[in-house]
């Protein structure tokens, strides 16, 4: 459900006019892709530090805090923002919500903050997700990687493709509609690895060649290691940090990739893919540290045309080509 909006020009409000202007033409877009979740305006203005996202007719405000203690949007702004969204889509105050994305301690983790269970249906490149706007800061599918997982997709015909640090499953939803022959995804969460299964039956895909595995990912590598089983597509995003109780080690995307990744191409197939990628804005790839792959920087076409933070992700595409 794409709306309509207002034309005309809000001669008091900077805001408003940028994000009537986003709006207008990635709708034509997203028409075209039959998409109906996107980012309408992306911090473009410095003094507007938010995010705003349009999900099948309802929309996220993400405030970014510059103080940890700071945590709640200014007053003003959160009156102009609404007054502009009521005003350009006639949209009602129930089909608006605020989250703040405050700074953290490296190994502070986000937590569910409500409990009410409130889902529906967007719908990617004719894929559908369930989304839950009120439960969680993130919402159940990370749009900046929407081109990632295009582009996935489309490699993955007839091949068996794993998803590590799987969050929601979208990669592996998004694999099986083309045709993967078998997806397995893996993820350390009851909630998540529940959400990814009612994502596949969203889609009508079936379970029994769809697995879905709730596991430390670094304890699963060795488990499927030792079984020999192979892929011929590996998808990682692994967090940033993290200090999760189910994990026996701290675990550091810098320090660790390289024998996160090096685990990882025990199970490639020869001539297999892994994309592996990280929203660590410090992460530097050493590709001495990985000689069994030939590795290429794709992070620069897995930026989607709606988001305008060139380094909300980094994308590496690794080939094995040694061991």
């Amino acid at each position: 459900m794409l709306p309509e909006i207002k034309d005309g020009e809000d001669k008091s409000s900077v805001l408003a006019n940028r994000i009537r202007k986003n709006y207008r033409h990635l709708r034509k877009w997203a028409r075209r892709t039959d998409t109906d979740c996107f980012r309408i305006y992306d911090r473009d203005i410095p003094q507007y530090p938010v995010a705003l996202d349009f999900y099948a007719g309802r929309f996220c405000v993400y405030y970014y805090s510059r103080h940890k203690q700071d945590d709640e949007m200014p007053a003003e702004l959160r009156a102009e923002l609404l007054h502009a969204l009521c005003a350009i889509f006639d949209v009602g105050v129930d089909m608006i919500y605020w989250k703040t994305r405050i700074l953290r301690e490296r190994t502070e983790q986000y937590e569910k903050s409500d409990t009410s269970r409130e889902f529906f249906t967007v719908r990617e490149n004719g894929v559908n997700f369930r989304i839950n706007l009120r439960d969680y800061l993130d919402t159940g599918l990370f749009l900046d990687h929407r081109e990632t997982r295009r582009i996935v997709a489309e490699r993955a015909g007839g091949k068996r493709v794993l998803n590590l640090f799987a969050y929601t499953g979208s990669f592996s939803v998004h694999c099986a509609v083309k045709g993967a022959t078998f997806t397995k995804t893996v993820d350390m969460s009851n909630t998540y690895t529940a959400w990814t299964k009612e994502n596949f039956i969203l889609n009508n895909l079936p379970l029994a060649h769809n697995q879905i595995v709730r596991a430390d990912c670094l304890k699963f590598l060795e488990d499927e290691k030792r079984a020999g089983l192979t892929y011929d597509i590996i998808v990682v995003d692994p967090p940033t940090l993290s200090r999760s109780k189910k994990m026996d080690t701290f675990f550091d995307v810098q320090q660790d990739y390289p024998r996160l990744l090096a685990s990882c191409g025990c199970l490639l197939a020869q001539g297999g893919e892994i994309y592996f990628s990280t929203n660590s804005r410090r992460f530097r790839f050493d590709t001495s540290l990985t000689p069994q792959f030939e590795v290429a920087d794709i992070s620069a076409k897995t930026i989607p045309e709606d988001f305008h933070d060139d380094k909300i992700h980094y994308c590496f595409k690794l080939t094995k080509v040694h061991g």
